[in-house]
């Protein structure tokens, strides 16, 4: 079993060690830091959004601006989009799964907001339509995916494809990177 153990860690690192030597994802997070800061300077808002682990992502990072990251200071306007169950369980019954997400960004995005979609496999068809949607709206589409960036690669404004096809392995890296870019946007923004 530890053998096990270790041999997951292993693969973790591995995976960091591969995004570590991607020297244009790691130019992408540059740029996502740039495109965030500017957003909250407009007085524009971060969306996220996922399925399963990646909606308990996503709600971990919105929380990470909303917060505090490392220092005390005022409240980024970051949310999860499914975290109203009434409003989730609502649109999934009274029309598809498939536009939970869209039909918020539909209703309250606007121009220069963000949407940040996480999905390992970048197929994920709510999310799909999300950014659909805000392509239409003007707002700036954030994808982070596993290696291929699936069909959520042509409708993202940046990229985060992990170079991975493990599920978890993809999820630990999307946390990684997103505490990189929390941290860089609360350094930039606050000074």
């Amino acid at each position: 079993m530890q053998e096990k153990v270790k041999n997951i860690i292993t693969e973790s690192i591995a995976v960091k060690n591969k995004v570590l030597a991607d020297k244009t994802l790691i130019k992408t997070v540059e740029e996502i830091v740039t495109v965030i800061v500017d957003a909250f300077k407009n007085n524009n808002r971060i969306y996220f959004c996922g399925n399963g682990g990646s909606a308990a992502d996503a709600q971990h990072l919105a929380a990470e601006f909303s917060g505090r990251f490392y220092t005390d200071r005022d409240a980024l306007p970051a949310e999860a989009l499914h975290c109203n169950t009434s409003y989730m369980t609502a649109v999934a019954n009274d029309y598809s799964y498939d536009v939970i997400y869209s039909r918020l960004i539909k209703g309250i995005a606007n121009k220069g907001d963000v949407l940040i979609g996480l999905s390992t496999s970048g197929n994920s068809k709510n999310i799909i339509k999300a950014f659909e949607t805000a392509k239409e709206k003007g707002v700036i589409t954030i994808a982070l995916t596993g290696e291929t960036g699936g069909q959520m690669k042509s409708l993202s404004d940046y990229l985060l494809n992990v170079p991975s096809k493990d599920t978890p392995r993809i999820q630990e890296s999307h946390i990684l990177l997103g505490h990189i870019i929390c941290q860089l946007v609360e350094e930039k923004y606050f000074g």
